[in-house]
């Protein structure tokens, strides 16, 4: 019973023509929680975050988005070492709940930050469009849209380490990341997941409009 929960193919119900597996929608309602509550800088992001990475490396692995199934292990060390930073702050670094203060880290480096991670995105979609040849059992078929699914996966691990230093500017990269993972989610056929990356998008914007509203209260503070 439990297998049959993590396979694409069992159905949890239909709705307009679509076949919503289990794992998908329980992956999109996780995923949905911890954006939201990071785009509120709750601590409770983490957690359920975990979760979601969990639903989503299996996910990826039949749908044969490999760079995004190996992104979910990052992920999973990443909300770890995420959660603990926020509750252990210096002193200069804590905001009135004890917890890590959101910051700039400045225009210069964020281009810095965007210009290697696109070198990043052609190293490893070549890596991914070759892995059905290297490891043939592990990879039966070929990786789908390997530069796009390295976009998203390179950008995806740029912007964690911003999240986890409570970088406002982490949330223009997730925008970006969200508005391609829409898209590609969608020509995979797995609506739901890019119906979440729509949201994710808006979130994102809320996040970035939320952040910088914090910070600017530090400065009236």
């Amino acid at each position: 019973m439990v297998k049959q929960l993590f396979d694409i193919n069992h159905i949890f119900f239909t709705a307009m023509g679509y076949d919503m597996s289990y794992i998908e929608f329980f992956g999109v309602f996780f995923g949905l929680i911890a954006v939201w509550l990071s785009a509120r800088a709750h601590i409770l992001s983490w957690p359920v975050g975990i979760v979601n990475v969990i639903l989503a490396f299996v996910l990826y692995y039949q749908i044969q988005l490999y760079p995004d199934m190996f992104l979910q292990v990052f992920f999973f060390i990443t909300n770890i070492i995420g959660w603990w930073r926020w509750l252990n702050p210096s002193s200069e670094e804590e905001d009135k709940k004890k917890q890590l203060k959101v910051s700039y880290m400045g225009w210069k480096q964020f281009l810095l930050v965007f210009t290697v991670c696109i070198a990043g995105t052609f190293i490893l979609g070549s890596l991914a469009s070759q892995l059905h040849h290297w490891f043939a059992e592990v990879f039966p078929l070929p990786s789908a849209y390997p530069y796009i699914d390295s976009f998203i996966t390179v950008m995806s691990i740029a912007t964690t380490f911003l999240m986890i230093e409570k970088k406002i500017e982490s949330w223009v990269i997730w925008i970006i990341v969200d508005v391609v993972a829409t898209i590609l989610y969608y020509v995979k056929g797995v609506k739901f997941y890019s119906f979440e990356y729509l949201v994710f998008t808006a979130l994102a914007t809320y996040g970035l409009y939320n952040w910088i509203r914090e910070y600017r209260t530090y400065k009236l503070a």
